[in-house]
C-alpha cells in the first residue's frame, strides 16, 4: 500500500523546509487519495461547499459544507466520492506540531480516542468561519513563509486544532464526566493500546493499573459502555479489520502477530465477535474500499 509522505509533496522550493502545507479543496489536489493509502503526517479536510465521502479505516464519512474530518498519520484512508462544486481546504501538517507538551500533557483527558472522534466533526457557524479565518491566515504563511512566519504558523495550527478538540468535547462519555477514577480510565486506554497483542485479560490490566477486576470493570462500563474485556476485545478486533484490509500477510501471520495460538483460534474469535470468519470479513472489507 502507498504511503504518502509530507516531504515529497513539494509544490515550491521552500516546502523542504516546511512542516505543513496548505491547499485549495479541489479535485486535482484529492487525486492522491482516490486510492487506500497511508501518510506519514496529519490531514485535514475542511468542507466550504460541495460534498464527499471518505473512508478512515472500517468506517464511511460523508462530508458536507460546514464538516471537518482530521486522518491521523498511519490511518489507512480513501476518498471514494465527491461532488464537482467542491469548495474548501486541504491541511497537511507534520506529527510534531500536534504532540507538543500542550497538547500531551493539558490535554491529556481528551486524547481517549481522539483519533476516531476528530475523523468527522461539525462547529457551530460561528465556529466554522472563525476557523476559516484561521486557515486563510495559515494559507497565507504558507504561500509566502519566513522563519517568524513559520513560527506563526505552527501557533496557528494549535489553535484551529484545540477548536476541533473542544467541539467533540462531551461527545464521549470520558471527556463529558470529571469523575476520581478517570486517570484510571485513561491509563487503562494508554496500556491496552500498548500491549492488546501480548495481554489480553482484564486482571493483566487490573494488576498493571493496581485495582481489582470488578473495579476496572465497573469504570470502564461508566466511560465508555464497555466492560474492560470488551474494550479489550474491541481493540483486538480492529486491528484485525486493518491487517484483513491493507497488509499482506496470511491469516496464519495474523494470527500469530496478533498473540493467537493458531489461524483456527482468529477464526473462532472473528466468529464469536462478528458471525463471520475471517476470509468473509475480509471479503467485505475488500467490497468496501474496492467497490
Amino acid at each position: 500500500m502507498k504511503k504518502l509522505k509530507i516531504k515529497e509533496n513539494i509544490q515550491k522550493k521552500e516546502d523542504k523546509d516546511l512542516s505543513f502545507r496548505v491547499f485549495d479543496l479541489t479535485a486535482e489536489n484529492l487525486h492522491q487519495y482516490t486510492t487506500p493509502h497511508k501518510k506519514d503526517h496529519f490531514c485535514i479536510l475542511v468542507m466550504e461547499n460541495g460534498s464527499l465521502q471518505i473512508r478512515i479505516e472500517d468506517k464511511i464519512h460523508k462530508l458536507k459544507a460546514g464538516k471537518i474530518t482530521v486522518v491521523f498519520p498511519e490511518q489507512v484512508s480513501l476518498v471514494s466520492d465527491f461532488s464537482t462544486n467542491l469548495k474548501g481546504k486541504i491541511i497537511l501538517f507534520e506529527e510534531i506540531l500536534f504532540c507538543s507538551d500542550i497538547l500531551k500533557n493539558e490535554l491529556s483527558t481528551y486524547n481517549v480516542n481522539l483519533s476516531t472522534q476528530l475523523n468527522c466533526t461539525i462547529l457551530s457557524v460561528e465556529d466554522f468561519q472563525q476557523s476559516l479565518g484561521t486557515i486563510k491566515t495559515i494559507q497565507g504563511i504558507y504561500q509566502h513563509p519566513s522563519l517568524v512566519k513559520k513560527e506563526q504558523a505552527r501557533f496557528h495550527i494549535k489553535i484551529f486544532l484545540l477548536g476541533l478538540i473542544e467541539s467533540v468535547h462531551g461527545l464521549h462519555p470520558i471527556l463529558y464526566k470529571e469523575t476520581l477514577d478517570k486517570p484510571i480510565y485513561i491509563r487503562f486506554k494508554k496500556l491496552l493500546n500498548q500491549h492488546y497483542k501480548q495481554n489480553r485479560t482484564v486482571q493483566y490490566y487490573a494488576e498493571q493499573l493496581m485495582v481489582t477486576p470488578k473495579r476496572l470493570n465497573a469504570i470502564t462500563k461508566r466511560h465508555c459502555g464497555e466492560t474492560a474485556i470488551q474494550s479489550i476485545h474491541h481493540r483486538i478486533l480492529m486491528e484485525i479489520k486493518r491487517q484483513l484490509m491493507f497488509s499482506e500477510l496470511s491469516h496464519k501471520e495474523i494470527a500469530f502477530d496478533l498473540g493467537f495460538n493458531s489461524p483456527s483460534a482468529l477464526n473462532k474469535f472473528v466468529k464469536s465477535k462478528l458471525k463471520e470468519t475471517p476470509t468473509q470479513l475480509q471479503q467485505e472489507l475488500s467490497q468496501m474500499y474496492n467497490g
